[in-house]
C-alpha cells in the first residue's frame, strides 16, 4: 500500500520504535515510584519533555504530556475558559471538530471567524469579532487543506486587546518549521501520531507565565498538570519522534517535491482537477484536490482496491453526502466537495510512490467518471462517519 494520509496519522520512525521498544518490555514501574525502576522511568519523560521543548524552541517546564491532541485541545480551551472572565470565544470557522466541539461545550457564546476563498482565515473579519471576546483558538494549520493560517498575525491583534490564544498545532509539527515563540500563542495542542510517534499520547505548551488550570484531576504528576500515571512508552516514543525530526529539518524540501510531482502529474495527465486551497500557505506534504464529475467516497474505495490510501471529507447528514465544514467554509460548491480528496505525504514517502500515485488515481477517475456515464457505481460504500482527521 502506498500510505498518503499522513494528515491522518503517520508511521513510527524506525528510531522511535527502537527507543519504546525497552519501555514496552520492561518499563513496568510506575514514574512516581522511589526506587530505581521508577526513576530510571521518570528521567526519561524528562528527557522526552527537553527533546520536545527543544524541537519546538521551548522551555521543558511549559511542557504537559497528554493522550493526544484532543485531550490537549480539551485542556486548554477549559482553562482559558476558567482564567478569563465574561465574553465570547473566537474561533476560526474551519477547526478541528475537537476544538468546535470544545467551545460549543463552553459556558459562553461562541464566534465564528470566516477564511476566504483560499481557507485562510480572514483577518479584517477576524479583528471584527475581538471586540468582547475573552478567549481565541485559531489553528496553525487545517487538517484538511494543509492551509497554513496566519496565526502570528491573529495572535498580535489578540495580545493588543490581553486576550489569550489557544491554537492546535496538531497538523503543523513536522511538516513546517514551529517554533512557539515565533507564532505567539498561549497554549498550542500537539498529537505524537502526526509526527511520527505512537497513537495515545501528545502534549501542551504553556507559555510560562500564563495561568494554568488542569483539566484532568488526580495525583501530582506533571507538576500538578495532569494527574494519572504517565505513559512512559509513549512519551519516550514522542521525544524520540522530535528528536529525530529535528535532525531531518532538511526534509521538508523532500515533501514539497513530492506533493508537486504527484499534483503536477495529475493536473497534465486529467480533465477536471482542480487544486483547493492558498496555493502559497500551505504544508509541504497536503493536496486537497477535487475531481470534477466524480464522487470521492466511491474513488475512495477504487483507490485503496488499487493500494492507495487517503482521506474523503464527506459526512453523513441525514443519509446525505454533503461537502465538509471547511469546504463549505471555503465556498466550495456541493458537486466540487463531494469530489474532493485529501493526499498528504510523510518523509517515509518516496519520489516513486508521488509518481505511482498520480498514476493509480488517474487510473480510478477514468474509471470512476466511465462506470458514472454508464450509470455504474463502484460498490455500495457508506459515507457515514467518513471524515478528515
Amino acid at each position: 500500500m502506498i500510505h498518503l494520509d499522513a494528515n491522518a496519522s503517520t508511521p513510527l520512525l524506525p528510531e522511535v520504535l527502537e527507543a519504546m521498544l525497552p519501555w514496552l518490555r520492561d518499563g513496568h514501574a510506575n514514574p512516581s515510584g522511589a526506587y530505581a525502576g521508577a526513576r530510571r522511568a521518570r528521567e526519561a519523560i524528562e528527557q522526552a519533555r527537553e527533546q520536545f521543548a527543544k524541537w519546538i524552541g521551548a522551555e521543558p517546564d511549559e511542557i504537559v504530556f497528554t493522550s493526544g491532541g484532543t485531550e490537549s485541545v480539551n485542556t486548554a480551551m477549559h482553562s482559558l475558559d476558567r482564567l478569563t472572565g465574561p465574553g465570547a470565544a473566537v474561533v476560526s470557522s474551519i477547526e478541528h471538530s475537537a476544538v468546535l466541539r470544545c467551545a460549543e461545550g463552553l459556558p459562553r457564546p461562541v464566534k465564528y471567524a470566516p477564511v476566504d476563498g483560499g481557507g485562510r482565515l480572514d483577518l479584517e473579519k477576524f479583528a471584527a469579532l475581538l471586540p468582547g471576546a475573552a478567549m481565541i483558538s485559531v489553528m496553525a494549520a487545517n487538517n484538511e487543506t494543509g492551509v497554513i493560517q496566519p496565526l502570528r498575525e491573529a495572535c498580535m491583534m489578540a495580545r493588543e486587546r490581553g486576550i489569550p490564544v489557544h491554537s492546535d498545532a496538531v497538523q503543523l509539527a513536522g511538516k513546517a518549521d514551529l517554533k512557539v515563540r515565533h507564532l505567539g500563542a498561549d497554549m498550542l495542542s500537539f498529537s505524537a501520531h502526526k509526527f511520527h510517534g505512537p497513537k495515545g499520547v501528545g502534549a501542551l505548551y504553556v507559555r510560562r507565565g500564563i495561568r494554568f488550570f488542569p483539566f484532568h484531576h488526580g495525583g501530582s504528576q506533571e507538576n500538578g498538570r495532569r494527574g494519572g500515571t504517565e505513559n512512559t512508552p509513549g512519551i519516550v516514543g514522542l521525544g524520540a519522534a522530535a528528536a529525530a525530526l529535528r535532525s531531518r529539518a532538511q526534509e521538508h524540501t523532500t515533501l514539497h517535491l513530492m506533493r508537486d510531482t504527484f499534483e503536477n502529474a495529475l493536473l497534465t495527465g486529467l480533465t477536471g482537477v482542480s487544486i483547493n486551497g492558498d496555493p502559497v500557505h500551505r504544508l509541504a506534504n497536503t493536496s486537497h484536490l477535487s475531481f470534477a464529475a466524480c464522487e470521492a467516497v466511491e474513488l475512495i474505495q477504487l483507490l485503496d482496491q488499487a493500494g492507495l490510501e487517503c482521506s474523503a471529507g464527506s459526512a453523513c447528514m441525514a443519509g446525505k453526502i454533503r461537502p465538509s465544514h471547511v469546504q463549505l467554509a471555503m465556498g466550495l460548491d456541493g458537486a466540487r466537495g463531494r469530489g474532493s480528496l485529501r493526499f498528504s505525504f510523510s518523509i517515509l514517502n518516496t519520489l516513486a510512490d508521488a509518481r505511482n500515485a498520480a498514476e493509480i488515481v488517474r487510473q480510478a477517475v477514468e474509471r470512476h467518471r466511465q462506470g458514472k456515464a454508464r450509470g455504474v457505481h463502484a460498490g455500495v460504500v457508506s459515507p457515514c462517519g467518513m471524515a478528515f482527521s
